[in-house]
């Protein structure tokens, strides 16, 4: 039997993606720069399979998988069936799971998913479908797994079968402790699982805790596997599952004995892996500045050492020996250092007047500075980054917050129940042009995964505003500068978003062009659970480039903010601020004036703690990592970095 390092996919990835074996990996992998770029090429590969098939009159057999991962891959299909007349009327596919109970009516079902996402789009045979059935009764449960799998069979077999991973290492719904012999079945989630699926069903209260799952024998002998994984939230899980010991522990691992398995990952879910994570300990590395500052971190966290404490034999014992060549000693890379992570810190995030700024982060002059602050949704703006607001504001500049989206699909309907019944009993019937006696009857009669009507997505949306506005006045900033784009893309009631259109570009170049900004601030954390934080700094990316030729932006420095879900690593801050025991106070003060996102976060993804408190525990922990590398002793750090756009 080859190594899956021997086998040859049918499509060549290599040119797009990037593989280098290592003694660490045990599955072959691709890298590629965006979930976008790499989900084409697995399309084409699916495609030209397809037409293979067809050249020769068989049927293509695929197995489909459902959730984030896979929606680019079936959208570029659904694109080469309507431009390119790719058929697929010798295709038969078979679904790797379904949640139970679960009608396929339910817009969380994964026949609703399969549908929605590629049946309804191309030409493909009805009978030919096969996803497992949520209602099937209990007692009949066995025997229809028992059909299910000789279906497969009688099909001759999956010639394509395309994975998922979850954060349990699960493919399909095969939860640790599957067996490697484990045939289609019913199985129940484990918790985390539900976690991750809470956001979908409006919280974990209403996630399915059970699944019917084709099992991992089912899957292990499709001829060809490719597994996709997206995002920094999957680093961990490829990293255990590529370099790990297979154990059921992590299902994901029986695939190291597939002998045509594929992993296709994206930069963010490759940043654990041996050769991203430490590639000195793989071999010799070309010496950047980053990478320096990254290894050097890693080794005074491996050693428990300050930077200046560092010797020549930390160096040579922990791969590094070629750098220590290169630099010529200890001392020298250990003070270069140093003074790198030191010009970082500044209490001045606009710029300090009047002094010398060669060794500071930001620049001294125009000493008063116009400045943007996007907020994907109406609270990221205090959550990460509401010490460096308020120190902004304090130090005279012209700050202006942007809101990006109304943020109302993450507002609770008991939430917006109890508005509209004081604003009823306050006011009346009407006013903010909402008939509050209408919402309310809505909502209490609200039926399951009904999409909420205009009046209650406005409702919700100016719950989000007004606790915005009480979040930017106690900061210190003026009304007339806080600003709310509702940028259209967002607004359809539901979980899933509209694509980033021409209109969301446009409207984001307006208020830039209005501001002409010398700084602007924008989330670069891109782990929240349903993309929205990644399309709202892709528009302001597309604004920013069409508006470059404009002079005003030859000044316009662009900072990325982190603090939601994870935190920049210390080797990529370019700007870090310092912040007091009040300081830390008064962001915390304005977190909690998001009241409708404190007790019962919707979308909180992997990070069970509320907002307020994972954003003080990472900006506590940067302080106490640069105080363990040997500099100043400060009570929480809010870090950025600087992107060239």
């Amino acid at each position: 039997m080859k190594s899956a390092l021997e086998i040859k996919p049918d499509i060549s990835y290599k040119s797009a993606g990037k593989f280098e074996e290592t003694r660490f990996e045990k599955i072959h992998n691709e890298i590629f720069k965006s979930s976008a770029e790499a989900s084409v090429i697995v399309a084409q590969e699916i495609a030209q399979l397809i037409r293979s098939k067809q050249e020769k009159n068989k049927s293509c057999v695929l197995g489909l998988a459902t959730g984030s991962s896979p929606i680019k891959v079936y959208e570029e299909l659904v694109r080469m069936h309507r431009e390119e007349g790719l058929s697929f009327s010798n295709v038969i596919t078979f679904n790797l799971d379904e949640y139970y109970p679960m009608t396929k009516e339910n817009n969380q079902s994964y026949h609703y998913f399969m549908h929605q996402h590629l049946f309804n789009h191309i030409d493909i045979k009805p009978e030919n479908v096969n996803i497992p059935d949520g209602t099937v009764a209990i007692d009949e449960l066995n025997q229809y797994c028992i059909d299910y799998e000789m279906n497969i069979k009688s099909a001759g077999g999956l010639d394509f079968q395309l994975l998922g991973i979850g954060r349990t290492g699960h493919v399909g719904f095969n939860e640790p402790g599957s067996h490697i012999n484990s045939g289609t079945r019913i199985i129940t989630l484990d918790h985390i699982t539900r976690v991750d699926a809470s956001s979908d069903f409006n919280g974990i209260d209403n996630v399915p805790k059970r699944a019917i799952t084709m099992g991992v024998s089912t899957i292990m002998r499709s001829k060809r596997i490719v597994l996709m994984a997206w995002g920094q939230n999957k680093a961990d899980i490829i990293k255990r599952t590529i370099q790990g010991d297979i154990s059921s522990e992590v299902p994901a691992t029986f695939l190291q004995n597939h002998p045509n398995a594929t992993f296709v990952l994206d930069q963010s879910a490759a940043v654990e892996l041996t050769r991203f994570k430490t590639p000195w300990l793989v071999g010799e590395c070309i010496w950047t500045q980053e990478l320096k500052s990254k290894a050097i971190v890693w080794l005074c966290q491996k050693t428990k050492q300050s930077i200046l404490k560092l010797t020549d034999r930390d160096y040579n014992n922990n791969g590094m020996s070629d750098l220590l060549a290169q630099e010529g000693s200890a001392y020298d890379l250990n003070i270069n250092m140093f003074n790198v992570l030191q010009h970082t810190i500044t209490g001045w995030p606009g710029g300090k007047p009047n002094t010398d700024d060669s060794h500071r982060p930001e620049r001294a002059n125009p000493a008063k500075k116009r400045v943007i602050l996007f907020s994907p949704h109406p609270d990221d703006d205090v959550i990460s980054m509401g010490g460096t607001f308020s120190k902004l504001i304090k130090q005279g500049h012209d700050v202006h917050v942007v809101y990006q989206t109304s943020g109302n699909i993450a507002v609770t309907d008991d939430e917006a129940l109890k508005f509209a019944e004081v604003a009823k009993d306050f006011i009346g019937e009407a006013g903010s042009g909402i008939n509050f006696k209408s919402v309310i009857e809505f909502l209490n009669n609200k039926s399951e995964n009904q999409i909420d009507s205009l009046e209650v997505r406005k409702l919700k949306g100016l719950i989000r505003r007004r606790e915005s506005y009480a979040a930017t006045r106690y900061i210190g900033l003026k009304d007339e500068n806080t600003h709310f784009l509702d940028l259209p893309f967002y607004e359809t009631g539901q979980v899933k978003k509209n694509p980033l259109g021409p209109e969301d570009i446009a409207i984001v170049k307006e208020i830039i062009a209005k501001i002409k900004p010398h700084q602007v601030f924008a989330a670069g954390d891109l782990a929240d659970p349903h993309g929205t934080h990644e399309v709202c700094l892709n528009a302001i990316f597309a604004a920013m480039k069409e508006l470059k030729p404009e002079k005003y932006m030859d000044d316009c420095w662009l900072w990325l903010y982190r603090g939601a879900w994870h935190e920049w690593d210390i080797h990529e801050i370019d700007m870090a601020v310092p912040l007091s025991p009040s300081e830390v106070l008064l962001k915390r003060h304005a977190i909690l004036y998001h009241q409708s996102q404190k007790d019962r976060v919707m979308f909180q993804g992997n990070d069970s703690r509320e907002f307020w408190v994972r954003a003080e525990d990472r900006n506590k922990n940067t302080a106490i990592l640069y105080d363990e590398l040997g500099l100043a002793e400060y009570e929480a750090i809010e870090a950025f970095k600087r992107f060239d756009y």
